[in-house]
């Protein structure tokens, strides 16, 4: 009986990540301020998780302390995935990721999910598996679902393709016991077609460098027509002039311009 609850809340809190109708997600990753500094003044930030909640985004990541400031009833129709390893873009190493937050730190905040970033081939490498194994226990004994952000980034990489480093990415991820993985676009829509299908996970496509706006949706296109879960449009979205009407376009290009409209009409 408590494995059965365990599973259950876990596919519970999943279901408010990824929607139920498309079983896709669109994610806006939010935590780029520990790294950047502020990526907008207090109000417009509250403002663009409210246009991502109204337009059509699922879920947005945050550190724990920035949860704080995050409007209750917006949280009522948008997932909370809380962050927890980081650096700032000061650091002596940016590829070394220092843990700073626990499950419990991350349910006290009401996430539905956290999220561990880390850096294959990095000097550190070691140390972050270790983390993001040990996250996925504490995971497991709380049902919370866990994505993994994994990158290939460091100096042990050597010249080994980059489609073979992605997907060898997934398998860490799948092996550590995370339940979703997001990684980085391989350059191409068959390779990354080929790096999803060969993944145990569900793959999340990082939304990568800022794009113009029709190009990233072309993307996002792309990457659904993959097999990808969804994208995580972080800069994309944020760093957008007029963010709504962009959320929008790429609601529909997650989760179909029908789903979207149903969706926010319900």
């Amino acid at each position: 009986m408590d494995a059965l609850l365990s599973v259950s809340g876990k596919a519970l809190r999943m279901r408010r990540v990824v929607r139920a109708a498309s079983g896709k997600c669109l994610m806006v990753p939010l935590d780029h301020s520990l790294a950047d500094g502020p990526i907008a003044p207090p109000q417009q930030l509250r403002q663009l998780v409210g246009d991502i909640a109204a337009h059509g985004g699922d879920a947005i990541v945050v550190h724990r302390g920035r949860a704080r400031f995050l409007s209750p009833d917006v949280l009522s129709d948008l997932a909370l995935v809380v962050h927890l390893n980081g650096c700032t873009r000061y650091a002596e190493d940016t590829n070394a990721k220092t843990l700073f937050a626990s499950v419990e730190d991350a349910l006290a905040c009401g996430a539905d999910a956290v999220s561990v970033h880390v850096n294959l081939g990095s000097k550190t490498e070691n140390q972050q598996l270790l983390d993001l194994s040990r996250i996925a226990t504490e995971c497991a004994r709380w049902s919370l679902p866990l994505l993994a952000m994994i990158y290939p980034r460091g100096p042990g990489l050597g010249d080994r393709p980059q489609t073979e480093l992605i997907a060898h990415a997934a398998n860490v991820a799948a092996d550590l016991g995370a339940d979703i993985v997001k990684l980085p676009n391989s350059g191409d829509a068959a390779s990354m077609a080929d790096i999803i299908a060969g993944s145990s996970l569900p793959v999340l496509v990082a939304g990568g460098a800022k794009l113009p706006e029709d190009e990233f949706v072309a993307f996002t296109s792309r990457v659904m027509n993959a097999g990808a879960l969804g994208i995580a449009a972080g800069r994309n979205v944020f760093a957008a002039p007029k963010a709504a009407p962009l959320i929008r376009r790429l609601s529909d290009a997650v989760h179909g311009v029908e789903r979207r409209a149903a969706h926010l009409a319900a």
